[in-house]
């Protein structure tokens, strides 16, 4: 999906760390053990069957590892429907898992929406794990509903970053920047929008805009990444969805710092972008930008960055 090499490269780590932890922690969870304040009745552990594993793009290694090894592990098996962007990772996790464990426990299929909440309704379905958007989350989790599947959902959101009047300002810059900009914005769990106290706002402002005007961007080749160099988006309809948000911010009162202009040449690459004071319920306030785009809101105290967060 063209994350730069290093950060492909711990993402693999990662996975192999997490199937250390259920290779050695997984059959203390699964013991049977009695029930709390009750010496007579014991909770044991069953598989499901067969989990059905909707997977996204921007890790897609890591997702995938996440819901598939823990649920192997434990005895079930594994249907993958991952994004359609990421074929030759789907391709390289089945043929780790097969190598791992028993043959037929895991497969990936290319499916489309219909068929995937066809594949829902199915009864030898037992349960299905999404990572993905609010809608594929809706979309999913009616379809569990309507079929009584336990289901497990992981979705996006504007995560809140606070910085209040006693911060150490330039931790604070530095932080939300390595937040922020992990696989080029492209994270659910990264900061979004900055909610700043009044009496610092200007000088945590003018710290992050000089700290994002030493972004740039690297080559064609994602393997090329260096410090302070951003890779580029994965897709090409993601770029310009982004900027569309970030123009609809703009229109609507927000004030633009940095960026916010698609640059030409090869490759889906958007700028470090900085939007200050948007309007309530523009696309910056409101909405999740998933990508290199920092939104800052000036408060008065810390009860309204409470209430905005």
């Amino acid at each position: 999906m063209g994350k730069h090499a290093s950060e492909a490269r711990a993402e693999v780590e990662k996975c192999a760390g997490l199937a250390d932890y259920y290779a050695d922690h997984l059959p203390r969870f699964c013991a049977p053990r009695a029930a709390a304040g009750d010496g007579h009745v014991r909770v044991i552990h069953r598989p499901l069957g067969l989990i059905l594993g909707v997977m996204p793009w921007n890790f897609p290694l890591w997702q995938v590892a996440r819901f598939a090894i823990p649920a192997l592990a434990a005895g079930n098996a594994a249907i993958l429907k991952h994004a359609p962007n990421v074929p030759g990772c789907a391709a390289e996790l089945a043929e780790i898992f097969s190598a791992a464990f028993p043959a037929g426990l895991f497969a990936s299929l290319r499916l489309d929406v219909d068929e995937t909440e066809a594949l829902i309704a199915d009864r030898r379905i037992g349960g299905v794990s999404l990572t993905g958007s609010i809608a594929a989350g809706r979309s999913v989790g009616a379809a569990a509903g309507r079929s009584l599947r336990p289901s497990v959902l992981e979705l996006g959101g504007s995560d809140p970053y606070l910085v209040l009047a006693d911060a150490d300002l330039d931790l604070a810059v530095e932080t939300v920047l390595r937040g922020r900009l992990v696989n080029a914005g492209q994270s659910c769990i990264s900061p979004k929008r900055l909610i700043v106290l009044r009496e610092v706002f200007d000088r945590f402002q003018r710290k992050l805009l000089e700290r994002c005007g030493e972004i740039g961007y690297v080559g064609p080749d994602p393997r090329d990444d260096a410090p302070n160099q951003l890779a580029p988006l994965a897709r090409e309809d993601l770029r310009d969805t982004l900027h569309a948000q970030v123009q609809r911010s703009v229109t609507a009162g927000a004030k633009l710092l940095l960026g916010g202009r698609i640059p030409s040449g090869e490759g889906f690459y958007y700028p470090v972008t900085v939007l200050s004071d948007p309007q309530r319920g523009s696309p910056a306030y409101a909405e999740e930008l998933f990508g290199p785009v920092f939104t800052l809101i000036c408060v008065a105290d810390v009860d309204e960055a409470m209430a905005i967060a």
